[in-house]
């Protein structure tokens, strides 16, 4: 199967009408464009969903003619699409769509270049994506507005990191809202656009099974973990002055963690959706100083094997400050002050350098409360629910059954359902369904400014604390799960992480 026949397999479910639009890609050159944002582009477009005259203008500092950028995407975006090359005639297509404009995104003088670049039609919808840092959010809305470049149907997409701090995300919501209104702006977080994500919404919405059994009677704990296998790499000029908290725990985590905790919204329309999430970040506990001591874990890896290959420890990266105190891993308990969830722990951890690249919900229910069998109920594995987002998408239910034979011996079996076999079709990648989204207008995937508010609002003491108390990251050997007071964390709870927990025989 070639990568077009794939592709429209893809799409063969999804009915999309598209206005006709200008899509003005700033950091047009960049790494997030050719791996994932020209891509996405890419295969919505081979797919049909475009309208003939849509384009898509990229935004660069480079002195390139439209040929060289063309070349450049040739050899840096080619390689990211889904499976096989594409023939010649539809990538000769989607780069006929692909217009590159040099401009200097600080300099308002450089904007009549764009001016000309876009069409002159307020009935066309204008996107603006920022794959830009965030210090320059604040200075692109205000040229475009001073450009006249902002009409009702223009939108903006930012890219995180939305912000470093309270202060900071405030500042880009004021300054970028005094330019587009609420309606208009897309925060944008890839581990929404993920199907299994999605699922989790059908999962708990969809079905009367889980929703009653969905709260503090009935679960025990929830645990959330986003690990990876890779370090830094190229990144340690943008990581070291971010961390794993600002770069994963602020946004992937807690968003998931919306998810999963907030009340039944009135539908999914965005802002009944937003509106459950925000009430979740609002009753998250705060942090205490003793609990700032005892309920967050903070590690930066060292040397050590990943997969049997030898790998450098952080300080040693290429480019890396050798006394730098910047977390590469986190961990911490929470809980949330409502009457569905009191008393439930929440666990939430990301890490770089783990012995797998995984990200997974794990929902335990609580033990039965005695044994009718010969066993004796300490035995017995709870009721686990794992969904699992990455690497590949699908749940699992662990349960006890009988074991074949003449005695009634009970032992842990699996429920699982993956969801490119069970629905036996490929599957959009996040930023595809996300950036159709952006292009329909529909906001349901996107936070909205009062939630990234709440966001930083919550896990803005666990930077002060860190920064005050200039306390130093627990080391962790590259190829584990952290340092062992994450399990220490888990275990005052008379917990486990789900891959220390061992099978039952």
């Amino acid at each position: 199967m070639n990568s077009e026949e794939l592709i429209r397999l893809t799409y063969a479910n999804h009915k999309m009408i598209l206005n006709d639009f200008d899509f003005v890609l700033f950091g047009g050159s960049g790494d997030l464009a050719m791996r994932k944002l020209l891509p996405a582009l890419f295969s919505c477009s081979v797919a049909g969903s475009f309208p003939d005259t849509a384009r898509i203008i990229c935004i660069g500092r480079n002195d390139w003619e439209q040929e060289d950028f063309h070349r450049e995407i040739d050899k840096k975006a080619k390689i990211h699409l889904k499976k096989n090359i594409p023939d010649t005639a539809s990538w000769q297509t989607f780069l006929n769509r692909i217009v590159y404009v040099r401009l200097d995104a600080d300099d308002l003088g450089s904007y009549p270049a764009l001016v000309a670049a876009v069409r002159d039609d307020a009935a066309i919808t204008r996107v603006y994506y920022l794959a830009t840092p965030p210090g320059l959010f604040s200075k692109i809305c205000g040229n475009l507005a001073a450009s006249n470049l902002v009409h009702k149907n223009s939108r903006v997409v930012l890219e995180k990191p939305l912000g470093r701090d309270l202060a900071s995300a405030k500042q880009i919501n004021a300054e970028v809202g005094c330019v587009f209104s609420e309606s208009q702006i897309f925060r944008i977080d890839h581990y929404l656009g993920k199907e299994t994500v999605q699922n989790l919404l059908a999962l708990r919405f969809g079905n009367v099974l889980f929703e009653p059994l969905w709260r503090r009677e009935w679960i025990s704990d929830v645990q959330i973990t986003i690990a990876e296998d890779l370090g830094v790499g190229t990144r340690m000029d943008y990581y070291d002055t971010s961390g794993a908290l600002r770069d994963m725990l602020q946004n992937h985590l807690l968003q998931l963690l919306c998810i999963v905790a907030m009340e039944p919204p009135t539908s999914i329309a965005p802002d009944a959706v937003r509106d459950a999430k925000l009430q979740v970040l609002h009753s998250l506990r705060r942090f205490t100083p003793t609990t700032l001591a005892q309920d967050v874990v903070r590690g930066q890896y060292r040397a050590g094997y990943i997969e049997g290959v030898a790998v450098p420890g952080y300080r040693d990266e290429a480019d890396a400050d050798p006394h730098s105190r910047t977390e590469s891993f986190v961990a911490l308990k929470t809980e949330i002050d409502s009457w569905r969830w009191a008393g439930v722990p929440f666990y939430l951890r990301t890490g770089k350098r783990m012995p797998d690249r995984l990200a997974e919900i794990v929902v335990r229910f609580k033990p039965i409360p005695h044994s009718i069998f010969a066993q004796d109920s300490n035995s017995f594995q709870p009721n686990v629910l794992v969904i699992r987002l990455q690497p590949d998408e699908g749940l699992t239910l662990h349960l006890m059954a009988k074991t074949p034979g003449d005695s009634m011996r009970l032992k842990p079996v699996e429920l699982e359902m993956d969801f490119l076999e069970t629905f036996r079709a490929p599957r959009m990648e996040a930023y595809e369904r996300l950036l159709l989204d952006v292009l329909r207008g529909q906001l349901t995937l996107f936070m909205r400014g009062d939630e990234l508010e709440a966001a930083w609002e919550w896990i803005e003491p666990v930077l002060n604390y860190w920064e005050q108390n200039e306390t130093e990251p627990l080391p962790y050997t590259a190829g584990t799960w952290g340092p062992p007071a994450a399990s220490a964390l888990i275990g005052r709870n008379s917990l486990q992480w789900r891959e220390e927990v061992l099978p039952q025989s």
